[in-house]
């Protein structure tokens, strides 16, 4: 991602300004949930797209801030609905600030963000954005709808992290093939691929939060299960646990915390049922056919970073 370096700073300023322009209240809360940092993953996916398309103009940084906004919008949500008191290992906006509060913002950013759109009049860019949000609230729903459960599929896991996370990839690599009708060829290819990528960036995402360290992760280990969610390792693990063992993990689950079994001994469990290597192939499976798709377009640097994507994703740490 060297190559979109300098536009991604770009990025942080139409953000920055966007923040400014807000009321009081949103500039502050904004520019701290903002200043924690991130990957910027999907803005710089959608810059260089761009560069693959051989797109010259400025649309590009609008819409990778846009794609931004809208991302972090999820993340103060998902805080609140989740209790969640840290976010990038720091206080999370609504442990600061009040449920309230950080709902607007999270409202603000999803509707400026919307509003920016329209005021470049590019109602298929549009399009895609709505619908990737409306993926991405359906699937938050379907989630909270099997919360505390322990029958979870695989199927059901995959649809959630599709909508969620995979659908929001997909419209940042999707995105710049609509920016000229020459470049519409590329959309179902770009499209395909940043699904791919999502669905391997969610998995390995769930094997930090149960193989990771707080330092690392910037929020306890094992989250996803204090909350009462399920992930792919303990999706894979349950049928070869005892019953006793999955009586401990649906106490997790139901109570929110850990009190006679240790994060420690689960990992341990997780570890000897072969469950962390399963749920990492299927990442894999994901990550190779993200980087399967992206070999069918225009050769070039771009191509090539985009085809090293999914290994960047399931080296990951953090």
């Amino acid at each position: 991602m060297v190559t979109v370096e300098p536009r991604l700073k770009l990025v942080e300023a139409f953000i920055t300004r966007e923040l400014q322009a807000g009321p009081e209240a949103i500039q502050q809360t904004g520019s701290y949930v903002f200043s924690a940092g991130g990957k910027r993953l999907r803005p710089a996916l959608l810059l260089l797209v761009s560069r693959l398309v051989g797109y010259q103009g400025d649309k590009d940084i609008r819409y990778a801030a846009l794609i931004e906004m809208v991302h972090t919008a999820t993340l103060v949500h998902d805080d609140i609905i989740d209790h969640a008191n840290l976010r990038r290992g720091r206080a999370s906006a609504n442990s600061r600030w009040g449920n309230q509060l950080t709902v607007l913002l999270g409202d603000w950013l999803y509707t400026r963000s919307m509003e920016l759109a329209l005021e470049v009049d590019d109602l298929d860019i549009m399009r895609v954005l709505s619908r990737a949000t409306i993926e991405m609230i359906e699937g938050e729903v379907l989630g909270l709808s099997l919360k505390g459960r322990t029958d979870i599929t695989v199927e059901q896991y995959l649809e959630i992290a599709r909508r969620k996370t995979a659908e929001l990839f997909s419209a940042a690599c999707a995105i710049p093939a609509l920016f000229a009708p020459e470049y519409a060829g590329f959309r179902a290819t770009l499209s395909e691929y940043g699904r791919n990528l999502g669905l391997c960036f969610q998995i390995v995402d769930d094997l930090l939060d149960l193989t990771g360290d707080q330092d690392h992760l910037g929020k306890p280990v094992f989250s996803d299960l204090r909350e009462g969610k399920l992930t792919l390792p303990l999706i894979l693990a349950l049928p070869k646990f005892s019953p006793e063992q999955r009586q401990a993990v649906a106490e997790v689950a139901r109570e929110g915390a850990f009190s006679g079994l240790e994060p420690q001994e689960l990992q341990q469990w997780l570890s000897e049922t072969g469950a962390f290597s399963q749920a990492r192939e299927v990442a894999l499976s994901f990550g190779e056919k993200a980087a399967a798709l992206a070999s069918s377009l225009p050769a070039g640097f771009e191509r090539d970073a985009l085809v090293a994507a999914p290994w960047f994703v399931l080296e990951r740490d953090h």
